[in-house]
């Protein structure tokens, strides 16, 4: 039995979705458009303003899939009604973030800058130098995009600079100690 498979999507009010016979998926909303072609096999039903995944059979492929397009399909839905958001923040001195037209632009210590490009779908705010803003409607883009900018410098356990989530704990180790 999939509890999260099973669980029904409730579609708001100003979104679309549309379903072909071949369970390709397009999801229309404010925040954007998302499409996906989820596998052939599962049923995809749509009543009105709900929308069900059923499976065939309860074969092992079968039951991994069927959460895993719920799930999917879910995000899709949350993504152009609402969208998702990141949030970063840079810790350690003289670094600093900046955005250059569509580049974010990350000094870090490191004898060169660090560009990165943002991908389309995707808006970057950084409201002070020390915060990054990544909010998008694909809910994949966005934690990657987070993902990269946060791997240019991860936060180090000693004394807590790099690049960190807003809610992250980063456990902390006393130096060394003198005798």
């Amino acid at each position: 039995m999939s509890r999260i498979g099973n669980k029904v999507i409730h579609v708001p009010a100003g979104v679309t979705v549309t379903i072909s016979p071949e369970n390709h998926v397009v999801v229309k909303g404010p925040k954007g458009q998302l499409e996906f072609q989820f596998n052939e096999m599962l049923t995809i039903n749509k009543d009105g303003n709900d929308i069900k995944v059923s499976r065939p059979n309860d074969e092992i492929f079968t039951r991994k899939i069927h959460g895993t397009t719920r799930a999917l399909l879910s995000n899709m839905v949350v993504g152009v009604s609402t969208g998702f958001k990141k949030q970063l923040e840079i810790r350690g001195v003289g670094y600093r973030a900046a955005l250059q037209g569509k580049v974010v632009n990350l000094s870090m210590g490191y004898s060169h800058p660090v560009d990165l490009e943002i991908p389309a779908g995707l808006t970057v705010t950084i409201p002070k130098n020390t915060d990054i803003i990544i909010e998008g409607a694909d809910k994949q883009l966005v934690g990657e995009f987070a993902a990269k900018i946060r791997s240019v410098r991860k936060p180090e356990p000693y004394l807590g600079k790099g690049i960190r989530y807003v809610d992250e704990y980063v456990a902390r180790k006393a130096g060394k100690t003198a005798k």
